[in-house]
């Protein structure tokens, strides 16, 4: 196994380039950081360029099995490449899925339009994976989610379930072309509580900005605008938070 020691070193000079979403894009590749998001990409079969490891992994099943493109890093240089305060010393820089088309649109869909906080975005992928969901799609302005904080958030869950970025109206047009309603959620004199709707197999959900909500031209494409009750005397529910009880509560059944 090569040994990397330097900054200046080609592998880490690239990999510190993928901090910016542009050169992830650029470059068409991600730094994943963890042992257990490395093991759920292997298994789900993503590609993966390089495994980078600190002395503690190097005899790791893992590392073993991915010899040809692993290399021997220094506590020094994975601090410099994580974006973690406690970096664990594993990391993987894997190809990314360019596939952004949906063949299918039946079936529980969840659409962020200009949701910023990579924490949210992670947390919302990951509760469509547990509620059953087929897809989560990120709209306009909304976080990356090869960001390395997403990628944490959703806990390897964006690895089971389709995860698509495009653009919000556009695609909420097509879901409408294919005859699937298209639920967006805001609290207005045209909102519905979510309980008054009817629950259905095939939708797609439309969740707005933490602070903002949901931009009127938004609004305008959506079959129905609903919101959830709120009971006690806080005056919103975050963003992730909401997500999930919609999710769950069309994934129950009646």
């Amino acid at each position: 196994m090569q040994q990397i020691t330097s900054k200046k070193n080609d592998v880490i000079k690239e990999i510190k380039k993928l901090d910016a979403k542009k050169n992830r894009k650029k470059n068409n590749r991600y730094l994943i950081e963890g042992l257990h998001l490395i093991d759920e990409a292997l298994k789900y079969n993503v590609e993966i360029v390089h495994v980078l490891v600190t002395d503690k992994y190097v005899n790791h099943r893992l590392v073993k099995e991915n010899y040809d493109t692993a290399f021997e890093i220094t506590e020094e240089l994975s601090e410099y490449i994580s974006d973690t305060k406690s970096p664990q010393g594993i990391f993987a820089v894997a190809h990314i899925d360019e596939n952004n088309k949906i063949n299918d649109f039946h079936g529980k869909w969840i659409l962020l339009d200009n949701v910023q906080d990579p924490g949210n975005v992670g947390t919302i992928i990951r509760t469509a994976d547990a509620a059953g969901f087929d897809g989560v799609i990120l709209g306009d302005n909304t976080a990356d989610i090869y960001q390395g904080k997403v990628q944490r958030s959703t806990q390897g869950s964006q690895f089971h379930i389709k995860t698509i970025t495009t653009d919000t109206k556009y695609i909420m047009g097509e879901f409408k072309n294919n005859g699937i309603p298209v639920w967006a959620t805001e609290v207005n004199r045209h909102a519905k509580p979510i309980t008054e709707l009817n629950k259905v197999d095939d939708v797609l959900i439309v969740m707005g900005n933490e602070a903002n909500g949901l931009n009127q031209d938004v609004l305008n494409l959506a079959d129905e605008q609903t919101f959830i009750p709120i009971f006690g005397k806080a005056e919103s529910l975050n963003v992730g938070v909401a997500a999930s009880v919609m999710m769950y509560y069309l994934s129950l059944g009646a």
